[in-house]
């Protein structure tokens, strides 16, 4: 790889593309128009002159050349997808693979069939609560054996499925239902006192809580008893008029559940993210995005089955949450679509107990990030494992480091194939070969039906190896944003690209590089964090005057937040900052750095100046 050229500032908005119209309408049920193909660019004629007129480079977008470093016999295009929706495909491989293993977790496992007749249930239970085609349903679960058959229920009844994180504080978490309108809910009953606290702020009018036992059997009243009253992890809580998960079950199974048809243009998952503005809203994932993405994968896949490394039943290791992007469609959706068995891990932080499940299966496809396979590494049970069966490892969520890379390739066997991706696209954008024998130390090659170009400031391409914006337009691209026009058309082009705000090159190979990302944004163990959400936090304490957030470099998490305050109370301390960000805040949002100013930077208007904060 060339030494990356000198980084360029973020890309501004042209004229014609300020005045893009957004990529959706706010109705659920919003048409996104297939990506249109970059056309390649005309080539100039010579000019008039005795001097022979100077080559110019060949832009990222002009000619597809990445298609040269893909692996012999792999489309370009994805083709037809083979279903009209997800509820559709999981419907299918219900049908296909009944009699295969699909989920574990803790233990127990469900076959493709038991998932139809439970989603099934759930289904005919959410039909008799009113709800219309569109109408969202929210998921508050960590990875338990509820997760995908809530998840099935919902699409096949034709709702629109909001992920939300567990570990949400009240204050995020009624801002997702109520941006969203969710109007019903499946909670872990282990943060339902959060729900508890802003329910009456929402449109929410029907609560399924679950427990962690629920799907165990006899060994998930051990379970319960443990959670509940040895680990003390359920706070008390009151939720008037609320449905067990177990109740919805028993009641949906006396009925008939009538799937709702979808088309590939319905939504089919809001996937909240920051965005442009730090202002939490949802990528709108149609169901020809969520299709698309998987479709791609799988192609990429489909190289590692021609050199014979795969087996024809795959078990996937699931320890990233389903309720973020990365692991719903690599894990969920693909892995259904092949019939594969994946192995949920409810708490990938216990590294000794996530440690001793791996020991138990043998396993051949590995997602994660990079801090957890660093986490794993330094585990001297796991470097006792068998991985003999590992055939793949996909590591994204965040900047893959070499040095981990190459400890977990000399004690595995197997490469780390490193993708990039945003919620709003899917997620998979790019992604390393899968049939490679090497770590690249790249975000790798456009996938099939993707189009990257690498763009300026001003909205014109690049040439090759100069650090540009990097642009994304594919049938992975979502919608829109929920009910938000104005922020779909800041990061729509007039021309159906997507930008991401990250900042890359690409080599003559194809292969892409990122060099900076968006010049605000804190990536903290995989999750973005918005310096405007920090600070809006801070600033509603009666003693800050002012805050500003920056990322700062973490050994353990890549980046960790760092905020400046100016007091406006003197007997304000930083134990006092650090408590009031743990109460609005979810974890890996909350400031582990503080440092007291008397002012802070700022431009002649007043803006606060977090690039020299960053500097300093």
């Amino acid at each position: 790889m060339t030494t990356p050229p000198k980084k360029k500032t973020t890309a501004k908005k042209t004229a014609a593309e300020s005045k893009a119209k957004p990529a959706a309408s706010t109705k659920p049920a919003a048409k996104a128009k297939p990506a249109a193909k970059a056309k390649p660019a005309t080539k100039a004629k010579p000019a008039a002159s005795a001097k022979p007129a100077a080559k110019t480079k060949p832009s990222a977008a002009s000619e597809k050349i990445w298609l040269k470093s893909y692996p012999k016999g792999t489309p370009a295009e994805i083709g037809e997808l083979r279903h009209t929706s997800v509820g559709a495909l999981i419907k299918s491989s219900s049908q296909k693979y009944a009699s295969r293993p699909a989920f574990t977790c803790m233990g127990k496992t469900i076959t493709y069939g038991e998932l139809d007749t439970y989603a099934s249930q759930i289904g005919a239970w959410l039909q008799t609560c009113g709800l219309q085609k569109g109408d969202r349903v929210a998921i508050m679960l960590p990875n338990v054996l509820q997760f995908p058959i809530v998840a099935a229920a919902i699409l096949q009844a034709g709702l629109v499925v909001v992920n939300v994180n567990p570990l949400y504080t009240p204050r995020e978490l009624q801002h997702q239902l109520k941006d969203s309108g969710a109007k019903a809910i499946f909670i872990i009953e282990n943060f339902a006192t959060t729900l508890q606290q802003v329910i009456d702020k929402t449109d929410v009018k029907h609560v399924c809580v679950a427990t962690m036992g629920d799907m165990l059997g006899l060994k998930g009243h051990l379970v319960n008893f443990v959670v509940r009253k040895v680990k003390k992890m359920v706070p008390d809580w009151s939720l008037p008029g609320h449905t067990s998960f177990k109740s919805a079950l028993a009641k949906g199974s006396g009925l008939v559940f009538k799937p709702v048809d979808c088309t590939p243009e319905d939504a089919a998952f809001l996937q909240y993210t920051g965005g442009t503005t730090g202002v939490s809203k949802g990528a709108t994932l149609t169901n020809r995005n969520i299709l698309s993405n998987a479709a791609q994968n799988d192609i990429w896949l489909s190289a590692l089955r021609e050199k014979g490394n795969l087996p024809d039943r795959l078990v996937y290791i699931c320890c990233l949450p389903l309720y973020h992007i990365f692991a719903l469609t690599v894990n969920a959706i693909m892995g259904m679509e092949e019939g594969a068995q994946n192995i949920l891990i409810p708490n990938p932080r216990d590294i000794p107990g996530f440690v001793k499940e791996l020991g138990k299966y043998e396993y051949h496809i590995f997602p994660g990030l990079n801090t957890l396979f660093n986490a794993l590494l330094a585990n001297e049970d796991f470097q006792k494992l068998d991985f003999s069966a590992l055939r793949l490892t996909i590591g994204g969520g965040m900047a893959v480091q070499r040095p981990v890379a190459e400890r977990w390739q000399v004690l595995t066997g197997c490469i780390i194939s490193e993708g990039y991706g945003l919620s709003e696209t899917s997620p998979v954008a790019t992604a390393n070969r899968f049939d490679g024998d090497r770590f690249t130390g790249t975000i790798g090659l456009p996938l099939p039906s993707t189009d990257i170009d690498i763009r300026d400031d001003d909205g014109v391409s690049v040439a090759l190896g100069e650090v540009g914006e990097i642009c994304i337009r594919g049938p992975q691209v979502m919608a829109g944003y929920w009910n938000r026009p104005e922020e779909t058309a800041l990061v729509m082009t007039s021309d159906n690209y997507f930008r991401s705000g990250d900042m890359g090159y690409m080599d003559e190979s194809g292969y892409i590089r990122i060099v900076d990302r968006k010049k605000d944004m804190v990536l903290v163990s995989g999750f973005n964090v918005y310096p405007n959400e920090i600070e809006e936090v801070a600033v509603s304490h009666p003693g800050i005057l002012e805050a500003a957030a920056i990322g700062v470099p973490d050994e353990h998490s890549t980046e960790a937040v760092k905020l400046f305050v100016v007091k406006s109370d003197p007997s304000l301390t930083e134990a006092d900052v650090k408590a009031w960000c743990a109460k609005n805040l979810t974890n890996y949002k909350r400031p582990k750095h503080i440092e007291f100013r008397d002012e802070l930077p700022k431009t002649n208007v007043g803006k606060i100046l977090r690039r020299e904060l960053r500097e300093t």
